[in-house]
């Protein structure tokens, strides 16, 4: 009978350092999975930001494109330093002192406004 305890004790020893390894195997799938995860969440993230750069990329070559002609260069050099052609003027527009500030407009009016009229 002593030698079937010893048996047992060792069967137990077993299944209890099989346990041991399967849960230390778990514990690694489980630390994989989440590394796999983050790569994933990673590789989808870079995805995005390649696309978004690719559309700056060729709104840029567009731009570029554009500023290259003689009528691109005019326009920037216009919006950028003021520049006029030799006999062309400055207009100044001056708001519509025939109404009142703080004064509102009847609603039929503002509602022709809405169509330009």
């Amino acid at each position: 009978m002593n030698r079937r305890n010893r048996t047992s004790a060792k069967e137990y020893l077993t299944i209890a350092l099989l346990a041991l390894a399967l849960v230390w195997l778990l514990w690694l799938l489980w630390g994989i999975a989440q590394k796999e995860e983050k790569a994933r969440h990673a590789a989808n993230g870079a995805r995005e930001e390649l696309e978004r750069l690719e559309d700056r990329q060729a709104t840029l070559k567009a731009n570029i494109d554009e500023l290259s002609t003689s009528r691109g260069e005019e326009a920037t050099l216009r919006e950028t330093y003021g520049v006029a052609r030799p006999g062309e003027e400055v207009i100044i527009v001056v708001p519509d002192e025939t109404r009142e500030k703080g004064q509102e407009l009847p609603w039929w009016r503002v509602f022709l406004g809405w169509f330009g009229l």
